[in-house]
């Protein structure tokens, strides 16, 4: 890969209650509130712990700071549309006019968003969210209303967790609208509650036949490392799997439990599931990263963010691997992921390669080698604007087409997560054994319909988020 310029120059689905992003986009790398700040040109606009101050709360004021936060902090602030704020565009329709709108060398701003500042510190600060708890394989059958919507996943502290909805359920219906017809429409926003107290009737298809379940949502809390157990290769050799769902605090100690009971076990290879991570804070993804290589790698560069010219001088900063004590440090480590591998939990494959053999099992991942600073403009709103780039120690980045697999893996909703007839964790397995790659792979998706596949991936409520902290 060529070098990455240091900035650009003046040239150049989970339920969750939150304001959609432009083209339904849900992608988050943020929390601002304690950033561990990068250092590392020049340029204004203050630090970026600062919120985006505006004089007032009214829609001119807010627009103004907005515009003014943009021309200092934004990654593409040089080659992207600068409006002046109009008193007849609502703050949606402003903040869409300011996203970059690509060119030869970056795609379209698919990511920057915003939502409520006590929905982003819920998430982020406390380890809760706010819903229903249930994901569905949506961008599995974008295009195809005659293909059957599987449950994909289940919070289990959710309201649906509690009420039994499990992996495999065939969604007949949401709210009575048929499956169909949400594929269709690409809307799979129903699974996306805005207050507590408002419901979501599920009419399901499972082993036991057909039932229906009505959920209250409610805010709860999430299980970021859901599953981790040992199991056997073909021929017998102990494995590692451990599911990381999403990269915040909280997943640092069921995590580093995880991989005392690795080492005790003696594990030889080591599966990491991530095809459900949307991302979350770079120290969270370091610190996973660092368990994995140890001392293969502890001292080196794990990733760097480049900010643009403007901010590069001052706040460009680079992110080293630990030397944790439970860290295994395989020479090979194999990555479970998908279309809604995303952000930090890329970074995480990227920033492991230059130190480790990384196999990539799955589909390819959703391609945001990009990330935020969130800014509260103190009136109740979180912006999560894309402020900075993320790149390896060899300097590779901007994989914006996504991680291609080492081995292509079709998923099969039936089988639970982490056990080993599942076919992505099956294929790892086999492939540890030396057999290559077994699995089977989903049939080719027709270009026409990736932005199809991508509106669908942001409308079931994925959060793809980068967070310096």
């Amino acid at each position: 890969m060529q070098p990455i310029p240091t900035c650009p120059g003046p040239m150049a689905e989970w339920p969750a209650a939150r304001r959609r992003a432009p083209r339904g986009s849900r992608s988050v790398l943020a929390v601002a509130a304690a950033l561990a700040l990068v250092a590392g040109c020049g340029g204004g606009g203050g630090d970026p712990g600062d919120p985006i101050i505006s004089l007032t709360c009214q829609p001119n004021s807010r627009k103004a700071a907005l515009r003014d936060y943009f021309d200092d902090w934004y990654f593409w602030y040089a080659i992207s549309p600068r409006p002046e704020p109009w008193s007849g565009a609502s703050l949606d329709e402003y903040f869409r006019a300011l996203l970059f709108v690509g060119n030869s060398t970056f795609p379209a701003d698919r990511w920057s968003y915003y939502e409520s500042t006590e929905n982003f510190n819920r998430f982020y600060g406390d380890g809760q969210s706010l819903g229903y708890g249930v994901a569905v394989a949506g961008v599995e059958v974008a295009g195809r209303p005659d293909l059957p919507l599987y449950v994909r996943h289940v919070e289990p502290q959710s309201p649906a967790g509690v009420a039994g909805v499990v992996r495999g359920d065939q969604v007949l219906s949401l709210n009575g609208r048929p499956a169909s017809e949400l594929i269709t429409a690409n809307d799979f926003s129903l699974l996306t509650a805005e207050r507590t107290g408002q419901t979501l009737t599920l009419a399901l298809q499972g082993s036991g036949g057909q039932r229906t379940v009505t959920l209250t949502a409610a805010v709860y809390r999430l299980s970021p490392v859901p599953r981790s157990t040992v199991v056997n290769t073909p021929g017998g050799r102990p494995v590692g799997y451990v599911m990381v769902k999403d990269m915040i605090t909280q997943a640092i100690t069921p995590a580093t439990e995880a991989f005392a009971r690795f080492r005790a076990a003696g594990v030889s290879e080591l599966v990491v599931d991530v095809r459900y991570n949307g991302g979350g804070l770079v120290s969270v993804g370091r610190d996973l990263a660092s368990l994995v290589a140890g001392a293969r790698a502890a001292g080196a560069t794990y990733a760097s963010l480049l900010y643009n010219n403007r901010q590069a001088a001052q706040w460009n900063t680079s992110y080293a691997f630990t030397r944790p004590a439970d860290a295994l440090g395989l020479a090979r480590v194999y990555l479970l992921v998908g279309p809604r591998t995303c952000s930090a939990s890329e970074q995480l494959a990227n920033g492991l390669r230059p130190y480790v053999d990384v196999v990539l099992v799955g589909d390819a991942t959703c391609g945001k080698p990009v990330g935020f600073l969130p800014k509260d403009d103190t009136c109740g709103t979180t912006y999560n604007v894309v402020n900075f780039e993320s790149v390896n120690a060899r300097n590779e980045g901007r994989y914006f087409d996504g991680l291609q697999p080492t081995c292509a893996v079709a998923e099969d909703w039936h089988q639970p997560l982490g056990a080993p007839a599942e076919p992505l964790l099956a294929t790892a397995l086999a492939h540890a054994d030396g057999q290559g790659c077994t699995g089977v792979a989903a049939g080719a998706r027709p270009r026409a319909l990736a932005a199809q596949r991508e509106r669908a991936r942001w409308s079931e409520g994925e959060r793809p988020v980068m967070i310096p902290r």
